[in-house]
């Protein structure tokens, strides 16, 4: 299954991707019944969840809810650690991740936009280097593995930092290496090469340890909030958490 997996990943374009795998993953859904682990964001529970990714990770993929590790943990984090769920927000998702759309929609005090250059899952089609909402607008903000396909990374967050509230925040997650520093060359735009350097075909950065100083050349204030070290080894494997996965909190930044 895994040199499946990761043959789709890389060469079936994303929003085609997010059309017909939920459709898909309904057979997952029998062949792997059990309670050996459990997903926190649909409360699903199987014998383990499926790999995933372009070298595929074991025990990654919810095939009910199509949610990742780092959404589990993000789901967690937004439950126990924010008022996201109870307080009355306006809430903007950029590239919006399936786990989460109906489920963020579905809650009452929420105004909840989804916004996307080409997502078909967006309802707004919108250039995240010119996200078209007014300044301090936003009480919350979420771009998930966004900024390291982006021209212009320093750019988009300062957009996300212009729309704002003043008490606004939000999660900004990217893949983040053990690098001293983040490659990037714009020279590179052939597809293999880019996966060679970059990790994936459509990444324009590679980026490194200073994720967030970089990020915080925007404007935006960016706390690298290590909850996942706040539970319990049984949570983490209950819910089959990344370890390692800092959760990037931005604030805005006057």
């Amino acid at each position: 299954m895994k040199p499946i997996i990761s043959f789709v990943i890389r060469y079936i374009p994303r929003p085609i991707l997010q059309k017909v795998s939920p459709l898909v993953m309904k057979f997952f859904t029998q062949l792997n019944k059990g309670t050996d682990v459990n997903c926190p964001v649909c409360n699903h529970s199987y014998k383990k969840f499926l790999p995933y990714g372009r070298v595929a990770r074991e025990n990654a993929l919810c095939p009910n809810c199509l949610a990742l590790e780092r959404h589990r943990l993000m789901w967690l984090f937004l439950q126990n650690k924010t008022n996201f769920f109870s307080a009355p927000l306006k809430v903007l998702h950029i590239a919006p991740e399936h786990c989460f759309i109906n489920r963020f929609e579905a809650l009452p005090n929420l105004e909840y936009i989804t916004g996307d250059i080409e997502s078909p899952l967006a309802k707004v089609k919108m250039d995240v280097h010119q996200i078209p909402f007014e300044d301090n607008s936003i009480d919350v903000v979420f771009c998930n593995h966004v900024m390291e396909h982006v021209k212009d990374d320093i750019k988009a967050c300062s957009e996300i930092n212009r729309v704002l509230k003043n008490e606004g925040w939000g999660i900004i997650q990217s893949p983040v290496y053990d690098l001293p520093e983040t490659i990037e060359d714009a020279g590179i735009t052939d597809p293999a090469e880019r996966e060679r350097v970059f990790g994936q075909r459509d990444h324009v950065r590679k980026y490194g340890n200073d994720y967030a100083i970089r990020l915080r050349k925007s404007g935006l204030v960016i706390e690298e909030n290590n909850y996942v070290k706040e539970l319990s080894e049984g949570i983490i494997k209950k819910n089959a958490l990344p370890e390692k996965e800092i959760i990037f909190v931005c604030k805005k930044g006057h």
